[in-house]
């Protein structure tokens, strides 16, 4: 019996997928190292997104999003759910941006909101 894939609570645009894979291999990174996606306290909204490589753990939930395992604790999914990941690398910005539904409000940098 095939177990069905999850899918993941939030999405990664084709320039994040890319960014990402490119770090990935510029830096080395592990091939049992997956993306970490999540949240921490603090930033000047409440909460900061958290984005990094690591190794999952007992309270992770491991999606694969293209080939790149999405690492996420389960406590977090309720603060990103629906979010997409972007990249940008324009003249005024260049590094991931968050779009995020479950967000109330968010500051000015555009890494930290309150939920």
């Amino acid at each position: 019996m095939a177990t069905e894939a999850k899918t993941a609570p939030i999405t990664l645009t084709p320039r994040a997928l890319a960014e990402v894979r490119n770090i990935m291999q510029e830096k080395n990174v592990p091939a049992n190292y997956g993306l970490r996606v999540g949240v921490q306290g603090g930033g000047c909204s409440g909460m900061s997104y958290l984005l990094g490589f690591d190794q999952a753990k007992d309270a992770d939930e491991v999606y694969n999003v293209e080939g790149i395992d999405l690492i996420m604790d389960k406590k977090h999914a309720m603060y990103v759910l629906g979010m997409e990941v972007d990249f940008q690398d324009g003249l005024n910005a260049r590094g991931f941006s968050f779009s995020n539904p479950q967000a109330k409000s968010t500051c000015g940098c555009g890494s930290s909101f309150s939920a």
